[in-house]
């Protein structure tokens, strides 16, 4: 059984804390890896290394940079299915949904490798007499990385292609449930040309990210994950006196007006709700169905869910594998028992299907029915294969509902009136919205983050708002005078 190590300073390195976690493959419950669980010693190695690499990657031209980020594009690209069969392995989404993860996160190196345009600053000319004042952005140092076990491959590459754009070096620390890609695309790098200590990876558990968040030598952190965890990141690492983006949970609404194309939306809202499982952040968890639209939408939504083909992510034929562990899998599950015990109606029980009493962690696609924001199953972030039905009578109604949420990560609305979307996008207190879209994830060149408690910080991740949290700004204002010129002036300085 392979034991997952660390990687630090261009290479493997084998755990010496004595402690270590499991790895399993979720579509057959067997036990396939240990993995190194980091002591904050092990935690210091790491940053040390990227302390070291620091200076003369910071001074490298940005020439040089973006030849070796283009190498990196191209190398990981070349491996984006080895890549995706490590995530399918721990993970257990389907294959062909692992590499959309390495495509979108390709997105993000995409981005990364225009970075002279983008850390490109600004120059005034005589701002005053014999005065030029210009911009410029400096990278800060060690930044880390803290990501999910729900995109093992695309969230690290989120984080680390514009930090080390940026010239940065970068410490990861992912999650320990299926830490394989993390060393893969870490040994790519290297091939790509990399030098030791860009990037390094601490495999762990709480030991590491206390130490990472706590670390005089890190200087931001940026976390993906739970919107307890989020926010606890998010003060701790801000007592340290760190830079610090950490994004949370979600609780995705779809409102389907009664314009809607029903058989369009209960195709979106099925793709949308139960690929991968229900495990992302941005799956859509909550139908808004208003008024005489829902009967229809939920008969729709039911028939499609019978032929969802249901296995193991390595069979080209699945289309929705398990969940991550066996103790998700279950506490996903109760949820359709006590929305019974609240009052709400179970038209589709997960529970019932055959992969469900079989090995690994499955649960088939779940539908509740008359759905109220009390019960457990609207107010939890429930991160599985269960798709809540609200029903309210009008477009306000629904807009109240998703804005008195307190996730504000993704809302999308499903109609064929123009005006009515305008005024959705408008209103809607959400940081990313789909129209006729139901996973508004942005594209690379764009930001994604949420409002309300799905984001802590000022800061969303990727894209342009990536530049401004790995560097600082700086701000020269230059003059060469004739020394002949001189003189002593107390007077505020102003322009003349």
């Amino acid at each position: 059984m392979a034991r997952i190590h660390h990687y630090i300073d261009g290479k493997q390195v084998a755990g010496t804390s004595g402690r270590f976690g499991e790895v399993f493959d979720p579509a057959s419950g067997e036990k396939i890896h240990e993995v190194d669980f980091a002591s904050a010693s092990e935690v210091d190695e790491a940053v040390a290394a990227a302390a070291a690499a620091a200076p003369a990657w910071r001074t490298m031209s940005l020439s040089r940079r973006v030849e070796i980020l283009f190498r990196i594009r191209e190398t990981l690209d070349a491996h984006r299915s080895e890549i995706a069969r490590c995530v399918t392995e721990q993970h257990g989404k389907v294959l062909s949904d692992a590499m959309g993860e390495v495509a979108r996160g390709l997105e993000n190196v995409d981005f990364a490798c225009g970075i002279p345009s983008l850390l490109a600053g600004r120059y005034s000319e005589q701002a005053s007499r014999e005065v030029d004042v210009y911009s410029i952005r400096q990278p800060l140092g060690v930044v880390a990385g803290i990501t999910p076990f729900n995109f093992p491959a695309m969230v690290p590459m989120w984080m680390f292609a514009s930090a080390i754009a940026c010239g940065n070096t970068f410490v990861l620390k992912p999650s320990e449930r299926d830490p394989g890609a993390s060393l893969v695309i870490a040994e790519l790098l290297t091939e790509a040309g990399l030098p030791d200590g860009v990037f390094n990876v601490v495999q762990g558990d709480k030991v590491a990210v206390d130490r990472l968040l706590e670390h005089p030598g890190i200087e931001a952190i940026s976390f993906v994950g739970s919107t307890p965890v989020a926010r606890w990141v998010y003060e701790t690492a801000a007592h340290f006196g760190k830079r610090v983006q950490a994004l949370g949970g979600a609780k995705n609404h779809m409102v389907v007006l009664p314009d809607a194309d029903v058989d369009m939306a209960a195709d979106a809202v099925v793709s949308a709700a139960y690929g991968s499982a229900g495990e992302r952040c941005m799956a859509v968890s909550v139908v808004v169905a208003v008024g005489e639209v829902a009967d229809p939408l939920i008969d729709a939504v039911s028939d499609r869910l019978g032929s969802i083909r249901i296995g193991s992510g390595t069979d080209p034929e699945s289309e929705m594998g398990p969940l991550i562990t066996r103790e998700h899998r279950d506490r996903v599950a109760s949820y359709l028992s006590s929305a019974t015990e609240q009052g709400a109606s179970v038209v589709v029980d997960g529970r019932e299907h055959e992969r469900y009493r079989g090995p690994g962690f499955f649960l088939g696609p779940s539908l509740i029915d008359r759905v109220s924001p009390q019960m457990d199953c609207y107010r939890d972030e429930i991160f599985g294969p269960v798709l809540s039905v609200v029903r309210v009578g009008s477009y306000q109604e629904a807009i109240d509902l998703v804005n008195a949420n307190p996730w504000g990560n993704g809302a999308a609305i499903f109609t064929r009136d123009g005006g009515a979307a305008r005024r959705f996008q408008y209103e809607v207190q959400a940081g990313m919205v789909g129209i006729n879209i139901p996973i508004p994830v942005p594209v690379g060149y764009f930001s994604f983050g949420g409002w309300k408690q799905s984001l802590f910080g000022d800061t969303h991740i990727y894209g342009p708002e990536s530049i401004n949290f790995y560097t600082r700004g700086k701000v020269v204002t230059s003059r060469w005078p004739d020394p002949a010129t001189s003189e002593i002036d107390l007077g505020f300085p102003r322009t003349r």
